[in-house]
């Protein structure tokens, strides 16, 4: 079980940042490097059929051991890292005790209980954490090195008996491509797991509807002394599409099923600015009115402005998999009893996000979340307890045991 660590750890340093302007796929080679990497360690350990295609997905067979008629289940888990922030040169450090106190890390950063007051469930636990100069990248290295763990010890375990076992690692989660071309009917499963959530027993078969909208502000530059009923800054259009946006319906000042648009970029000048916003709801008829807002206040300015001097794109991204999960709350109820044989209490809750199991569930593949076990994704104020990695590989056996026996 202690490999994990040992895996995580391994994994973390990994360069895998994947990147959003990209026009490949994947969409950076550093995450084909570690996708051979993992491939190779696969085949090591004596997965069957392991196979990294074009794409660069890597998936693999854990053989049935003694139940043949068993559903296939899969565990899922993503390679890349957020381009939020750094994830070149992390520096994995283990807390072997955490002590209540404030983690200090490098740069002046620190984990303060005040600020991230969920590390207190972890005081006397070894804890990981990066330097403070980079992410570390339990967002999804710690699901990976989870599953990687776990099919390790179901291949060297005759106890553990299991039907045909289906696990896959893909790229380009974090910029909302990671099943692109991620072929379900291939993969064989008959419903997955993604191991890409956050704290200790979190479960999640709910997620927001996202779309990505790309603005793009065409101004009219002219010399400012000689500027008035000339200029159009840009800019400054641009800055009175975001006053229109409700402001309580920032990321900032939302929780729970509260959706949001999010200001993702702004760059630009007198001449042209271009703004990339991100709309979340899990409501379905909420997502459509927060997009239809968008369009009427783009549809106002630019009559305002006599021209049409703004252009909007909206693609939807991916949609909340509930829909596609109820009709199969079986997969919900294994989870849950496996989190309770591991002495995990089930916290069963909505994604405020979205992971590649809304996009496969939605492709034929029901797929909900189960906990990886880290906080704080996507910047320096990350961690990830040991204890909780630990918990993860426990329940990714006892799912395992359980789905064999529904044959």
């Amino acid at each position: 079980m202690e490999r994990v660590v040992e895996r995580f750890i391994q994994y973390a340093k990994e360069y895998t940042t994947s990147d959003p302007e990209s026009t490949t796929y994947p969409s950076t080679e550093r995450q084909v490097d570690f996708m051979k990497k993992l491939e190779k360690e696969l085949k090591e350990i004596g997965l069957r059929e392991v196979e990294r295609d074009k794409f660069g997905y890597v998936t693999a067979t854990i053989p049935a051991n003694g139940i043949e008629n068993a559903p296939v289940v899969g565990f899922i888990a993503h390679v890349d890292t957020s381009p939020d922030f750094s994830g070149e040169n992390v520096n994995p450090q283990i807390i072997e005790n955490y002590d209540g106190g404030v983690v200090q890390l490098k740069n002046g950063v620190e984990i303060n209980p005040k600020s991230f007051p969920e590390i207190l469930n972890y005081k006397g636990q070894p804890v990981i954490t990066a330097d403070g100069t980079t992410l570390l990248g339990a967002d999804d290295k710690a699901g990976v090195a989870e599953i990687v763990t776990a099919a390790e010890i179901l291949l060297q375990n005759e106890k553990f008996k299991h039907g045909k076992i289906r696990v896959a690692f893909t790229p380009d989660e974090e910029i909302g491509k990671g099943t692109d071309y991620f072929d379900v009917k291939k993969f064989g499963a008959d419903f997955a797991y993604t191991l890409d959530g956050g704290e200790i027993g979190e479960l999640e078969f709910e997620n927001f509807n996202a779309a990505a909208a790309k603005i793009t502000v065409n101004g009219q530059s002219v010399h400012p002394g000689a500027a008035k009923n000339k200029m159009v800054n840009a800019l400054l259009v641009a800055q009175k599409i975001i006053a229109m946006l409700p402001p309580t319906q920032r990321p900032e000042h939302t929780e729970k099923y509260e959706g949001f648009y999010h200001l993702l970029s702004l760059t630009g000048n007198v001449e042209k600015a271009e703004m990339q916003y991100l709309i979340r709801d899990h409501d379905s008829d909420k997502f459509e009115k927060k997009k239809k807002l968008l369009t009427e206040i783009v549809q106002i300015i630019n009559l305002e402005l006599g021209k049409k001097r703004i252009e909007l794109e909206i693609k939807d991204q991916y949609y909340n998999m509930r829909q596609k999960i109820e009709p199969v709350m079986h997969i919900i109820d294994i989870a849950e009893r496996a989190m309770k044989q591991a002495g995990v209490v089930p916290k069963i809750k909505a994604i405020r996000g979205g992971t590649d199991g809304a996009r496969l569930s939605y492709d034929g593949l029901p797929c909900p979340n189960i906990f990886a076990g880290g906080h704080n994704f996507h910047g320096p104020f990350e961690f990830v307890p040991v204890p909780s990695m630990l918990k993860s590989v426990e329940v990714i056996l006892n799912i395992a045991q359980l789905v064999g026996k529904l044959n």
